[in-house]
C-alpha cells in the first residue's frame, strides 16, 4: 500500500489492514505513530505500574 493510501485510513481501518497484511512494515510503523500521538496515552512497563494506573483511574 502506498503512503498516500494508508495515511487516509482511519485508525480502525489501519488496524484491520495490518491484521491482514502483517508483512507491511511501513504501514505498521505509521499505525504506531498514530497510536502514540493519542492524547492521554499511558505507557506502563510493569504489572505494578498497571495496577497503580488502574487504581488511580477507578478511584478518582
Amino acid at each position: 500500500m502506498s503512503s498516500a493510501n494508508y495515511q487516509q485510513l482511519t485508525e480502525v481501518e489501519l488496524r484491520n489492514y495490518i491484521k491482514h497484511h502483517p508483512e507491511d512494515e511501513e504501514t505498521f510503523q505509521y499505525y504506531l505513530t498514530v497510536v502514540r500521538a493519542k492524547p492521554n496515552r499511558v505507557v506502563v512497563s510493569t504489572p505494578q505500574q498497571l495496577e497503580m494506573e488502574l487504581k488511580k483511574r477507578l478511584n478518582p
